[in-house]
C-alpha cells in the first residue's frame, strides 16, 4: 500500500508540475475561434450581410447608365407633306446612324421605400452578428465539454491504473499466503481474474482517452494525433441568484437578440413593399447624341423630373402580408425560446447545487473507503478476513474515487452550462 500511495503521489506531482505549460480552457477557446470552420462560416455570413447593407444604402446614390448603338434602316426615313397643293417628300433621318447617351437618375422621394430597405438590412446585419456570437458560444461549449471529458477520462485512467496496482500488490499477498498454506488456491484464481479484469479496464480507459483527445483536436482543427495536455482550470460559478440569472439570460442570449432583429427586419421589409405602392419621384439628366445630318443639333443635354405611382398591384399587398406573418411566426418562436432559456438556466443552476452536495459526500467517502481497504488487507494478511472482502473493499475504493471525480467534473460542466445558458460563456 505504501508503494501504491507513493505512486499516486508521483502522478499527482507530475500533473501539478506539468500543469504550468498545459493548455488552459481559455487557450483552447481562442484556438477554436481562430480555426474552427463553423465560426469561419459564420464570419463569412456576417461579411455578406454587411455587403447587403451597403447595397441597400447604395439605392440612394445616383444611377449612371451609358448606352450606344448603331441602327440601319432598309429605307431612308422620309416625311410626306403637301406644299401649295403639291405633294412633297423630304428625308428626316439617315438610313444608318449612331445613337449614344449617358443618363443619371437620382431618387428624391420614394415614400420611405429605400429607408425601410436600409433599416431592414441593418436589422438583418445585427441578427447575423448575433448568430455569429451564437456559433462562437456553441463551439466554446463543445470545446469545454471535450476539455472536461479528457480530464475526466485521465482521472478515470489514473483510478483504473491504481486499481491494477492495488490488485497486483494484493496478488503478491495471496501468493505468499498460498505458499504458506494459509489460503486455498481459489483465492489465487479469484485474485488473478480480478487483476485481469482491472487490466482490461485500463486498456479501455486508454482507448477512450485517445478518442477524447482526437475529438478535442478536431474541434480545434488540429492533427487528431497531436499531444494534449490540459490544465485543471475552470470559470467561476456566477454569483447571482436564480431569478437574476434567468433575467440576465433573457437580456443577453444572442439567440433572442437575433430573433428580435429578424422580426424587425421583416417588419421593415413589409413597410418597404407597401411604400412601393406610393408615389416614387426621381430626377433624370444627361447627354444624348443622335447622328442625323438633317437635324440641327445632333447632341443635346436633357433633364426631367418624373413621378411613378402604382395605383394597383395584385401582388405587392399579398407579399407584404406574407412578410408580416413571417414576423409573427418568429415572435412565437422567440417566446418559446425565452421559456426554454429559463428552463436551461434553472436546470444548470440545480445541477450545480446537486454536484456540490455530491462532492462533499464523496470527499468523506474517499477517506473512509481508503481506510476500509487498508484495514481489510491487514486483516487478510493476518488471516482474519477473506479474499472476497478484500476485493469488495478495493471495488468500493475505486467506485468512491470515480464518484468523486465524476462529481467534480460534473460540477465544472454544470457551471459552464449555466454560463452558456446565460450567454456569458
Amino acid at each position: 500500500m505504501l508503494k501504491h500511495k507513493n505512486r499516486l503521489m508521483g502522478v499527482l506531482l507530475f500533473f501539478v508540475t506539468t500543469g504550468v505549460c498545459a493548455e488552459t480552457l481559455e487557450d483552447a477557446w481562442d484556438s477554436a475561434i481562430n480555426n474552427n470552420h463553423r465560426i469561419k462560416s459564420a464570419k463569412a455570413d456576417t461579411d455578406a450581410s454587411e455587403q447587403q447593407l451597403r447595397s441597400a444604402q447604395g439605392q440612394r446614390l445616383p444611377d449612371l447608365n451609358v448606352s450606344s448603338g448603331y441602327t440601319q434602316f432598309s429605307e431612308t426615313p422620309t416625311a410626306k407633306t403637301q406644299i401649295a397643293d403639291q405633294s412633297a417628300q423630304f428625308s428626316t433621318a439617315q438610313a444608318g446612324s449612331v445613337k449614344a447617351q449617358a443618363i443619371a437618375s437620382v431618387p428624391i422621394f420614394t415614400s420611405g421605400r429605400i429607408g425601410h430597405n436600409i433599416d431592414a438590412a441593418e436589422a438583418s446585419l445585427q441578427a447575423v452578428q448575433s448568430n455569429e456570437i451564437t456559433s462562437v458560444l456553441d463551439i466554446k461549449m463543445q470545446v469545454a465539454e471535450a476539455y472536461i471529458t479528457i480530464l475526466r477520462l485521465e482521472s478515470a485512467l489514473q483510478v483504473a491504473q491504481s486499481h491494477v496496482d492495488t490488485l497486483s500488490l494484493h496478488m503478491k499477498d495471496v501468493n505468499n499466503l498460498f505458499d504458506q498454506g494459509m489460503v486455498a488456491r481459489n483465492d489465487v484464481l479469484a485474485a488473478n481474474v480480478e487483476l485481469a479484469n482491472a487490466q482490461q479496464l485500463v486498456v479501455q480507459a486508454n482507448n477512450q482517452l485517445d478518442i477524447g483527445r482526437a475529438r478535442y483536436n478536431q474541434l480545434l482543427d488540429r492533427n487528431l494525433a497531436d499531444e494534449v495536455k490540459l490544465a485543471h482550470q475552470f470559470p467561476e460559478t456566477p454569483p447571482e441568484t436564480l431569478i437574476e440569472l434567468s433575467s440576465n439570460a433573457i437580456k443577453q442570449r444572442p439567440e433572442l437578440v437575433a430573433l428580435a432583429q429578424q422580426i424587425e427586419s421583416l417588419g421593415q421589409q413589409a413597410q418597404s413593399v407597401k411604400a412601393g405602392l406610393l408615389p416614387q419621384v426621381a430626377v433624370n439628366g444627361g447627354y444624348q447624341y443622335q447622328e442625323n445630318r438633317y437635324q440641327v443639333f445632333e447632341g443635346m443635354w436633357m433633364a426631367n423630373v418624373g413621378m411613378e405611382w402604382k395605383l394597383f398591384d395584385g401582388s405587392s399587398r399579398h407579399r407584404s402580408d406574407a412578410i408580416t406573418r413571417q414576423a409573427m411566426s418568429l415572435k412565437e418562436q422567440r417566446d418559446d425560446l425565452s421559456s426554454m432559456i429559463s428552463l436551461q438556466v434553472r436546470q444548470a443552476w440545480l445541477d450545480i447545487q446537486e454536484t456540490q452536495k455530491r462532492i462533499a459526500v464523496t470527499q468523506q467517502a474517499i477517506a473512509q473507503a481508503d481506510e476500509n481497504l487498508k484495514v481489510t488487507i491487514d486483516r487478510y494478511q493476518q488471516g482474519l478476513s477473506t479474499n472476497t472482502e478484500v476485493l469488495k473493499a478495493e471495488d468500493l475504493r475505486t467506485t468512491t474515487h470515480d464518484n468523486y471525480n465524476n462529481a467534480t467534473y460534473d460540477a465544472a460542466l454544470a457551471t459552464l452550462h449555466l454560463r452558456r445558458a446565460t450567454g456569458i460563456l
